[in-house]
C-alpha cells in the first residue's frame, strides 16, 4: 500500500492484479485497485474531478479526466473516510499509475488538489 497527504487529505492506494481478466499471451493485463480518501480538515469535502496518468512498461501513457469516481461525487465529513474501488489494464506486465483529484470545500466553496501517489502494477512472472 502506498498513500500521501495533501491539504490535509490522505489519498491511500492498494492494487491487486486479475489473473482470471487478464490475456497475458494477448497482451492483456487486468489491475483492479481500491482506493481510501480520509478527510482530516475540519471541514466537509468533496470530491469533484478525476485525472488519471496511467503509464505501461511498453511507455505507453494513457490519461483519464473526469467528474468525480465511479459514477459519484461524494462528500467526505471531517475525520471521515471514503472508499472505491476501480479497474485498470494494461497491454504489459508492468505499469504504474498517479494523478490527482479536485476537491472542494463544501462550506467556502474553495477548491484545491489532492495528489493521487503513484503505485505500480506488477503481474506475477511464470516461474518453471
Amino acid at each position: 500500500m502506498v498513500f500521501k497527504v495533501t491539504e490535509g487529505v490522505m489519498i491511500s492506494v492498494e492494487q491487486f492484479y486479475q489473473p482470471d481478466y487478464s490475456n497475458p499471451i494477448q497482451g492483456e493485463y487486468m489491475f483492479a485497485y481500491k482506493i481510501s480518501i480520509q478527510n482530516n480538515n475540519l471541514f466537509p469535502i468533496q470530491l469533484l474531478r478525476r485525472q488519471w496518468f496511467i503509464i505501461d512498461s511498453n511507455t505507453e501513457k494513457k490519461e483519464v479526466e473526469g467528474e468525480g469516481v465511479i459514477g459519484v461525487q461524494p462528500v467526505i465529513s471531517p475525520g471521515e473516510q471514503y472508499q472505491y474501488i476501480s479497474g485498470c489494464n494494461l497491454k504489459s506486465e508492468l505499469g504504474k499509475m498517479y494523478g490527482s483529484y479536485l476537491m472542494e470545500n463544501v462550506m467556502t466553496k474553495q477548491r484545491f488538489q489532492v495528489k493521487i501517489p503513484v503505485f505500480q502494477m506488477e503481474a506475477p512472472c511464470k516461474r518453471n
